[in-house]
């Protein structure tokens, strides 16, 4: 296949032109890297090879000023912001950059497209007057600082630009705008040297100054890459640019205009890929060069061309394990490395200066896998230490002192780092950073060999802190955390790890502007969506619209025809084509299917294949989880019915058999993390506890009103004492904790306030036992072992002669939650009749242990519901109505229950039946 670049080498070597005194100049150093590669199979003779430059590299020799980045640049503008604003004006750096890259952006274009600045900035500013506020005789200071601002537009440019001319340097703008003042002086030291320009399209009016003035004085020689059917076209974006510099440029009155070509028209084979979501699109790519891979060894010639550069890393994780050769001409994102994390983390740990840290963030961090390993220290894994620990004290914020006491000072440097002196100066915060990357380094070099990938990501946020810490020691903008740490953001979003491979071999996967003047037999294009190609409208300036089309500058009509561009030339002599969009329009990525495909059709000129992928979604029968009972599951079986089974577990069964199963056969537990706000269930506990200790001493007593009363005096101190022993260091003096402390001592102080109601009435509390333990074994002849039952029951009391069995629940339990009508739902009905099952296994438990006479009463006291006092369990006949002593519990209430409680451990205990997920 002849490209476009061997095309070019080819007619100049027919009019014998001698092609080591030419300085090629291309769009990008990666076209000039396959004009070297071309340039071999041309020449058959040793020569010199000719000078090789892209146009950035051309106009900067020619401006004789070094192009620097966008943040040093910014960091410029601001010494100008600064020098030039009165000091109760100004804005902080943080600040500042959020609009001074917007107009840094605008003041490139304006130089590029060689506009007289004053003139522009003149006029923007009468603009501000006029629309808004000009009428208004007495300005606000808001309206006058916003006026001014806009009057010191054109003072901020030339300061800014005089500084930068001082220190030879500048932005690209301000670079070509130089190039072209020195553009006659260059010609006149430099009367021999020829230039060939190949493969441009749009060009800034600097760039058409300077190859026009090169082309008529005889120093140049340019050739497009056009096809007939776009520059035929008067209305295809295609062509655009193109017609225009035909039309316009007095050389082409006069001389040959290189090359309108015909490789557009001939046949190809187009295929059109219609896939939902970005990451379809990255499998799907991988399927095609699977395919492609078994007809084409190499894959030489084949392009993956990414409409999304944001594809990268699941297009490289779907390419198929056979493809051997491959070039990357994108880098690495940095923000998606997982070193962008740690140091995001640790940033946003520290944008405010506190001495005390918040338990999540440093739970993150230790757990981050660059620094874990750094507390692995002498066999012992102290991040999983200091990570316990905050969770089993409910620790919400620790101090530096407290983290070191934890971790034995055996990680003091490390915990230094990441937490002190990060308010001190910058210079320090920047210090702890590098100082950390190389403690990372020395963990790392120890396995030298598996760590060579993120040996590498350290080197290259080593460069990057070593760029802040320059800025900042030349400049000293940064003045805290938050200013730091949004420049930290800007340069991530910017810079790149860079691939390393063999440019000329195997597959290429680049972006849409590194395929200029690039050309492949086999081409991937993906996302070609509105939105993306072409990008569409995007207000990114100052400049408005209207004055933008008054001077000649790119609007986003322009953009999109240079994507037009871009699309249709990678289509001119690639023979295989497939293009793949997004089905699933997304307003933020990506709209509908793109109208080049659209426009790719009505042409007609090519028949395109038409596609639409969707993944194989497989039925999937929601059928509940179901686990079968193994011996080795009988046998653990066994152990707990042996040890005993809790009247909570056998609810737990009732409730869902797979909880059950994951909770007593295979012990897991549920994940016990800190409680930033008390739990209920540790509210729970402390009223329990709280209780416990005031009744504990009046067992076999008979209460009095005064007991009660004394037992009120107590409630903050007894409650204050079994937070601090449940909830440990948890802080209860603020915020949602310290209304549930409130609460607990209410709850409590109403339960009591129920109790001296009730003695005041007449009737009699004699306290039996409280939070009584009881074991008892349970006779079930179809099982070949012994079964037991254990549980602890809250309270016994005796209540006008007759034993209650007493069980306290802070939720909110209502009457109905205590009755049954029919003895076989009480253990397949968790929901209605959880509760009542509970407290008649205590009342079944107390009976055969031969500890007390029935008939008895059960029941519960609600703390959310304590008006409506003890709610007894009651049995209700069928009609809804009680029977006579309903709320009493005799022997033939515990025979009935005592059969459905055999039942259902028998169930647990038949190998037959699976313990089989409920619906929650």
């Amino acid at each position: 296949m002849a490209t476009f670049i061997f095309d070019v080498l080819k007619d100049l070597q027919n009019k014998h032109v001698n092609l080591s005194s030419i300085t090629f100049i291309l769009p990008s150093k990666r076209a000039g890297i396959f004009l070297k590669n071309q340039l071999t199979q041309v020449v058959k003779e040793t020569i010199f090879s000719p000078e090789i430059l892209s146009i950035e590299e051309f106009v900067e020799d020619l401006s004789e000023l070094k192009t620097i980045s966008n943040t040093e640049l910014l960091f410029e503008f601001y010494n100008t912001y600064i020098q030039l604003t009165p000091k109760d004006q100004q804005e902080s750096f943080e600040s500042f950059s959020k609009w001074g890259q917007i107009l840094i952006q605008d003041f490139n274009e304006i130089d590029r497209y060689l506009i007289p600045q004053k003139n522009i900035f003149n006029y923007l500013s009468a603009i501000q007057d006029l629309s808004h506020w000009s009428l208004e005789i007495n300005k606000t200071d808001f309206i006058k600082n916003y006026l001014s601002f806009w009057n010191k537009i054109f003072t901020y440019y030339s300061h800014f630009t005089e500084q930068l001319l001082l220190k030879k340097s500048g932005y690209q703008g301000l670079i070509y705008r130089e190039a072209v003042e020195n553009l006659e002086a260059y010609i006149q030291n430099n009367p021999n040297k020829d230039h060939v320009f190949l493969g441009f399209n749009a060009l800034n009016s600097s760039e058409e100054t300077i190859f026009q003035e090169l082309l008529q004085n005889g120093h140049a020689k340019i050739y497009w890459d056009i096809d007939e059917v776009f520059m035929n076209n008067s209305i295809h974006d295609a062509g655009l640019f193109t017609r225009s510099h035909k039309n316009k440029w007095h050389y082409f009155k006069k001389n040959n205009f290189d090359w309108i070509t015909n490789n557009y028209s001939r046949e190809k084979n187009i295929s059109v890929y219609g896939i939902p979501k970005n990451i379809g699109q990255a499998k799907y790519i991988g399927s095609i060069l699977k395919n492609l891979k078994q007809g084409n060894d190499s894959l030489n010639n084949t392009a993956v061309v990414l409409g999304d550069e944001n594809l990268l890393i699941p297009v490289l994780n779907s390419l198929p394990s056979n493809i051997n050769a491959l070039n990357i001409t994108m880098g690495f994102p940095l923000k998606s490395i997982p070193l962008a994390s740690l140091f995001e983390h640790l940033f946003h740990l520290h944008k405010n200066q506190s001495h005390s840290f918040y338990y999540n963030d440093i739970i993150i961090l230790v757990s981050h896998q660059f620094l874990r390993p750094l507390f692995y220290v002498n066999g012992i894994d102290y991040a999983s230490k200091l990570i316990e620990t905050i969770e089993a004290n409910n620790l919400i914020y620790l101090s530096v002192e407290r983290l070191k006491e934890i971790t034995e000072a055996q990680c003091n440097s490390t915990i230094d780092l990441l937490f002190l002196k990060w308010h001190e100066t910058i210079n320090e915060a920047l210090k702890n950073c590098s100082k950390l990357i190389l403690s990372i380094k020395t963990y790392l070099d120890e396995n030298k060999a598996s760590n060579l990938l993120s040996l590498e990501y350290l080197f290259r946020f080593n460069e990057l802190f070593n760029e802040l810490t320059l800025l900042n020691s030349k400049y000293k903008h940064i003045h805290d955390i938050s200013t730091l740490y949004s420049i930290f953001k800007e340069l991530l979003s910017t810079e790149t790890l860079d691939f390393k491979g063999e440019p000329l071999q195997g597959l290429q996967i680049m972006g849409m502007l590194e395929s200029r003047v690039l050309d492949f037999e086999t081409v991937i294009i993906s996302s070609v969506n509105e939105g993306i190609l072409p990008a569409g409208k995007s207000n990114n300036s100052f400049i408005p619209y209207d004055v933008k089309v008054e001077n000649k500058l790119p609007t986003y009509k322009e953009k999109d025809a240079v994507y037009t561009y871009h699309f249709y030339r990678l289509l001119q002599r690639a023979k295989n084509i497939f293009i793949l969009y997004n089905t699933e329009a997304d307003v933020v990525i990506g709209g509908e299917k793109s109208r080049f495909i659209t426009q790719l059709e009505y042409e007609d000129i090519h028949k395109l294949s038409y596609h639409l992928i969707t993944p194989k979604v497989p039925i999937i029968i929601n059928t509940p989880n179901s686990i079968t009972k193994t011996q080795e599951v009988i046998e653990s079986i066994k152990i707990i019915a042996q040890k005993g089974f809790s009247p909570s577990s056998l609810a737990n069964y009732i409730r869902n058999p797979i909880d059950f199963y994951y909770q007593k056969i295979l012990n897991i537990k549920e994940y016990d993390e800190a409680e930033e706000t008390v739990a209920a269930n540790t509210l729970g506990t402390v009223i329990h506890n709280t209780l416990e200790d005031f009744y504990k001493p009046f067992i076999d007593n008979f209460l009095t009103v005064e007991n009660i009363k004394e037992m009120k005096l107590l409630i903050e101190k007894t409650v204050t004492y079994h937070f601090k022993d449940v909830y440990k260091e948890g802080d209860l003096s603020k915020g949602k904790n310290l209304i549930i402390y409130e609460i607990a001592k209410r709850y409590v102080s109403n339960f009591l306030d129920l109790e001296i109601t009730d003695l005041k009435k007449g009737n009699q509390i004699k306290i039996v036992a409280i939070e009584t333990d009881n074991f008892i074994e349970i006779e079930i002849p179809e099982l070949n072992f012994p079964v037991k039952i254990k549980g602890k029951i809250d309270r016994i009391d005796e209540y006008n002669g007759i034993i209650r069995i007493v069980d306290y629940k802070t939720g909110k339990v209502d009457q109905n939650e205590v009755e049954i009508i029919n003895w076989d739902d009480i253990t397949t009905d968790y929901k209605k009749f959880g509760k009542s099952f509970q407290i008649l296994t205590y009342a079944c438990m107390m009976h055969m242990s031969g500890n007390m006479k029935l008939p008895i009463e059960a029941g519960i006291f609600s703390f959310k519901n304590l008006k409506s006092g003890f709610l007894k369990f009651a049995k209700k006949d069928r009609s809804g109505a009680y029977a006579k002593k309903d709320a009493l519990i005799t022997v033939e209430t515990l025979n009935y229950f005592s059969i459905q409680l055999k039942n259902l451990i028998l169930e647990i205990c038949n190998p037959n039946i699976p313990f089989t997920e409920k619906e929650v």
